[in-house]
This record gives structure tokens, C-alpha cells and sequence, in this order.
């Protein structure tokens, strides 16, 4: 379980660009900085008042100091923190270039459900949903399937919605797949899987972006 979720978020990392600021939502993305690379600049940003957060402190940890989950972080140069309307405001006034959230479920439009599973307490939907509509470019994560082999890569989400037709990438241990203009394709397959494996265990539709790119060649 641990090797696949860093997987996922290792790839992820590949996405963030020196300079970008970032957001990072709670579970696999919270993985992503002790895995990227250490010359990307980059000013996660994280909605309990933090722009500018880094890797895991490898000692001492300052209890008071801790990202979106609540795990210990440690500041980057240049680094600040702030009250959460001030972060809020940053989300909704646009000024996110990415987000990377966690996912339950992505439907084939790119409506994304990662906040709540029937039956199951939760504090509240957290700035998902402001993130959602608020940043420039959002990345689901989620391994690709339920424990009971479910696909969570789906034609239309069962689960309660957090936004509609938001997502723009999907990353799980099996694929990647890019989501145009309502459209699902599929960009890349990851190490260890087929294209077969990837059909069988999706229940969305998608077409195979990697198929034009060999033929435009």
C-alpha cells in the first residue's frame, strides 16, 4: 500500500514546474514533497495558512507547524504563514497555479467526489471545493480501484459530488489520463501494467491518446 501510494505521488511530483505555487490536499499528495526533486522551486501552499512549506522535518518537528492533515512540515526560504482567510483569498482570487488533491472518485467529465463515503463522519468538505474552481490547473490522485476492485475511475460518480467537470489529470499506480474538454484519454501507462489492465479495471469511457501519438509519427 505505502510503495503504491508514493508511486502515484513521485509521478505527480513530475507535474509541479520551478516557480509554480501549489497546493497539496491531505493523503497521497501530502507525500509529494520528500519525493520531488530537490532543484524544483516550488511554494506549496496549504489552506491552515502556510505558502512555502517543504519536506517532513527530519528532527525536532514543531508541533504547531503542519500542513492541511496535520502532519509536521517544514518551511522553505522565503516561506510565511497567515490566518486561513488569507489562504482562502489566495484560492479563490485565483492566484494557485495547482492543485493536487486526493479522489474517491473521477467521473469520465472530470467531476471529482473526494470528500465523504456514506455512513462514514467526516469534519466537512475542507477547500476542496474552492480549489476545485478557484486554482488554474487541478490533478486528482487515487489508486485506481476500491479494495473490492471497484473501479473509482468512473462513467458518472456515485459518490457525493465535491465539483463538477474540474478535474484536468487523473494519476494512479496503473495510468494517467488527461481530461479535454469534458474527455477522457488516456496519456500514459505506468510501469508494471498493460493497456488490457487498464480496460479492465476502468468503468469509463476513454480513448487512447498514446495509440495517435504512434500513428503521428
Amino acid at each position: 500500500m505505502g510503495d503504491t501510494r508514493q508511486k502515484i505521488a513521485k509521478r505527480a511530483s513530475l507535474e509541479i514546474a520551478d516557480g509554480m505555487i501549489v497546493n497539496l490536499g491531505i493523503g497521497i499528495p501530502s507525500l509529494i514533497p520528500d519525493l520531488l526533486d530537490s532543484s524544483t522551486k516550488v511554494l506549496f501552499q496549504s489552506e491552515n495558512g502556510i505558502l512555502g512549506f517543504g519536506p517532513t522535518p527530519k528532527e525536532n518537528p514543531d508541533g504547531a507547524l503542519g500542513n492541511a492533515a496535520g502532519y509536521p512540515v517544514s518551511i522553505v526560504d522565503g516561506g510565511s504563514y497567515f490566518d486561513s482567510a488569507i489562504a482562502f483569498g489566495m484560492i479563490r482570487s485565483g492566484r494557485i497555479d495547482m492543485a493536487i488533491l486526493g479522489a474517491l472518485q473521477v467521473s469520465e467529465n472530470g467531476d471529482l467526489a473526494n470528500w465523504i463515503v456514506p455512513g462514514k463522519r467526516v469534519p466537512g468538505v475542507g477547500g476542496a471545493m474552492e480549489l476545485a474552481y478557484g486554482t488554474k490547473n487541478l490533478i486528482a490522485l487515487m489508486q485506481h480501484c476500491e479494495k473490492d476492485g471497484k473501479p473509482k475511475i468512473v462513467r458518472k460518480c456515485t459518490l457525493p459530488i465535491t465539483a463538477f467537470n474540474c478535474v484536468k489529470k487523473i494519476i494512479t499506480e496503473m495510468a494517467v489520463f488527461q481530461i479535454t474538454e469534458a474527455q477522457l484519454s488516456l496519456e500514459e501507462i505506468m510501469a508494471g501494467y498493460t493497456l488490457k489492465d487498464i480496460e479492465n479495471h476502468t468503468e469509463a469511457e476513454f480513448t487512447n491518446s498514446l495509440q495517435l501519438k504512434e500513428h503521428n509519427q
